[in-house]
């Protein structure tokens, strides 16, 4: 029996249920009409590397990702594991055409990296603003999974502020949950609105759970890409400490009024280092740097920014059961 049949009002019409699955389609369509065209594939050719200890290395000597060109001249964001290692890159548009690509910039601690690529005219898609993203609205992926090109899926953003380890070992912050499908091909390629705004970069997924993929938020993006830009890539301080999250005695925390429960524990510190010039001591646990409690490892790392490069900065340690603040003068990371 037909759906018709069964209520007379909907006779030459479409269900309501339809017409809202027809909006949505609308949507999606609309959107990847919209970013398609500047999707692209990456593949790259690897040097292979041999070493002493090991005949050869087990890195494929190529692979393929997704990126997206976002400027009319012709840069192109991705991801930094995509392009690792990389001798040569050739970035495939949807058109067919085929450019060599150049890297500019790369930064393995935010997983992003930027190419450039010749040819006119270049369609191009705009950054979005991730802050005015809301958990349940459409996010839709575009990318390259296994080799197959131009593929779409989409879902809804299941969370935000999420954080997410890179390669590197560092956190990366305000990383975008999405259920929308990621496989592997789909990493540096856009996660858009329905607006075909590109509110994130995909970049992973947890194997094997279903549902659980991540972007960087656009945000993070437009900043590490303008200095990836500038500088090639992105300028950090350091201190030269190697260091572990432990809790702090409760009864040092009452008797100084410390804001946090847990600080850095400094393991080792390296010769001719910031951290050794400025009397910092191994068994030292740092609790407090420039005038921000620091809770952890994770922690430090957001506070050495470029800004703190050459510039004398209190550092507050807890030596034995005193307190005491050092000058340090962080140094450029190289």
């Amino acid at each position: 029996m037909s759906a018709s049949a069964l209520n007379p009002a909907w006779v030459g019409k479409a269900p309501p249920d339809m017409a809202l699955l027809d909006a949505y389609s609308q949507a999606v369509i609309r959107a990847v009409d919209i970013v398609s065209p500047a999707v692209v594939k990456i593949e790259i050719e690897r040097s292979r590397r041999r070493n002493r200890s090991r005949q050869a290395e087990n890195d494929p000597a190529g692979g393929s990702g997704s990126g997206f060109i976002f400027t009319p001249d012709g840069l192109v964001i991705t991801n930094s594991h995509v392009v690792d290692g990389a001798a040569e890159l050739r970035v495939a548009l949807p058109d067919g055409r085929v450019s060599r690509g150049d890297l500019i910039g790369n930064d393995p601690d935010t997983d992003l990296a930027v190419v450039r690529i010749a040819g006119a005219p270049l369609p191009w898609v705009s950054l979005g603003d991730s802050h005015a993203i809301r958990v349940g609205q459409v996010a839709i992926a575009i990318g390259n999974p296994y080799g197959f090109d131009c593929s779409v899926t989409s879902g809804i953003v299941s969370a935000l502020g999420r954080s997410l380890r890179a390669r590197t070992g560092r956190l990366m912050d305000d990383i975008i949950q999405t259920d929308a499908a990621l496989n592997p091909g789909n990493s540096g390629g856009p996660l858009v609105t329905t607006a075909g705004e590109v509110i994130g970069v995909n970049t992973a997924m947890i194997l094997p759970a279903q549902g659980l993929c991540f972007a960087i938020a656009s945000n993070t993006v437009r900043f590490v890409v303008s200095r990836l830009i500038r500088d090639g890539r992105i300028r950090r301080s350091y201190l030269g400490v190697a260091g572990q999250k432990v809790p702090l005695p409760r009864r040092l925390t009452h008797h100084y009024d410390l804001d946090a429960s847990s600080g850095v524990f400094v393991v080792s510190v390296e010769p001719d280092s910031p951290a050794r010039n400025s009397g910092l001591r191994d068994g030292d646990i740092i609790i407090d740097f420039a005038g921000h409690p620091v809770s952890g490892v994770d922690e430090l790392h957001r506070l050495l920014s470029e800004d703190c490069i050459g510039v004398p900065s209190p550092l507050t340690v807890l030596r034995g059961v005193e307190r005491q603040t050092i000058t340090v003068v962080p140094a450029e990371s190289r």
